[in-house]
């Protein structure tokens, strides 16, 4: 394990999503909690104004759902999770939306299941919509859709969907609040000798026997989720920092680098990583030829491809698919991620945007393919 450091992570984070966990949100199943949840919602308005975009992933839907309901246990059927979730998610998108407009910011309610991230033109439309939010200067604050999701499709545990969701914008960050400090070396509570890991590569195997099982008749994770989320963060070269809910101003302090709970640092940079993952796609469905002026815009000066100097499109392909960029002689220049299937890319071939909803019967992306979903080749 390496030794304590002043983390500059979240100090240098100009993205960050951060996940609580459900024992915190309803204080251990008494309830929503209103003051913690004030607390947080405090923090993520400073950040926000700081000039940071964030993102807010909460548990407590069902947990909520289940006091409203009169519910002492967590249920085992489905069709009951999900009825307490649908009643839980009233009060929880209230809340959020209370506290956050008293700190003068604006909130969203996104709901999200495994579905929508595995399918690509719903994982780029969930993208899109994130990143318009942010934009706004809105934070959106997200849970599993719990009132749709079975067996097959659900996350499991909202620290896997905090981990998808950090990988879903390119977040620079994850931070995970939870009722512990952050990982120890084995269980404190029965190892006198166990000791804190300030800081550790995301990723090591060896963080994972280091974490126990679920510690919660509320929620269903446990420090291994947390582990485990953030090597899944890791994979687009996000940071994740293990920490407790209830220290004062965690995320203040975070941001200004001091180091508090656990620090696990992803060996890759979020920009390798992803475009890494584009230079290596083997299975292409299609391409666009473009123009001597826009093969020089994209591959010399690193910028997006608009539809206007495209001169052909081949393949059959939908929104999402990556997709090769040729030049003139045929030559693959780039590839990237596609926000207009085959079909309507033939239609804005050669057209400005301005045509676009002319041609569409919408107004999508200005891009074809945008500089930071587009990976050099040659």
């Amino acid at each position: 394990m390496q030794e304590k450091t002043g983390s500059q992570v979240l100090c240098n984070a100009k993205r960050i999503v951060v996940k609580v966990g459900s024992s915190l949100v309803t204080n251990e199943g008494r309830g929503l909690d209103a003051d913690a949840i004030g607390h947080w919602c405090e923090q993520l308005a400073a950040l926000v104004k700081d000039g940071r975009e964030v993102i807010m992933v909460s548990s407590g839907a069902i947990a909520e759902g289940m006091k409203r309901l009169g519910w002492a246990t967590r249920p085992k059927g489905i069709h009951e999770l999900q009825a307490a979730a649908a009643v839980g998610q009233m009060g929880l998108a209230q809340v959020y939306e209370t506290k956050l407009r008293e700190s003068g910011i604006g909130s969203a309610q996104v709901l999200l299941t495994h579905a929508d991230l595995a399918d690509r033109e719903r994982y780029l439309n969930a993208r899109s919509t994130l990143l318009t939010l942010l934009s706004l200067g809105v934070v959106p604050v997200i849970n599993e859709n719990d009132t749709v999701v079975n067996d097959e499709i659900k996350f499991g545990d909202n620290d896997t969907l905090g981990a998808l969701v950090a990988n879903l914008v390119e977040a620079d960050a994850l931070v995970i609040l939870t009722d512990q400090k952050g990982l120890y070396t084995s269980d404190p509570r029965k190892d006198p000798d166990a000791q804190f890991v300030h800081q550790a590569s995301a990723g090591d195997a060896a963080l994972e026997a280091m974490a126990g099982g679920a510690g919660s008749s509320i929620g269903r994770g446990g420090m291994i989720t947390k582990i485990l989320a953030a090597k899944r963060a890791a994979g687009s070269g996000a940071s994740t920092v293990i920490a407790w809910g209830r220290e004062p101003q965690a995320l203040i302090r975070l941001s200004q680098g001091e180091a508090i709970g656990t620090l696990l640092v992803a060996q890759t940079q979020k920009n390798q990583a992803r475009k890494q993952w584009m230079a290596d796609h083997l299975q292409m469905r299609g391409s666009v030829t473009v123009d001597a002026g826009a093969a020089g815009k994209v591959r010399d000066e690193g910028k997006s491809l608009l539809p206007i100097g495209m001169t052909a499109v081949q393949g059959e392909f939908s929104r999402g698919d990556v997709i090769a960029v040729l030049d003139a002689d045929g030559t693959e220049i780039a590839r990237g991620l596609a926000n207009y299937a085959s079909s309507e890319a033939r239609l804005i071939c050669r057209k400005s945007s301005a045509e676009f909803e002319k041609l569409l019967g919408y107004t999508g992306e200005p891009e074809m393919l945008h500089r930071t979903n587009l990976v050099l080749t040659r």
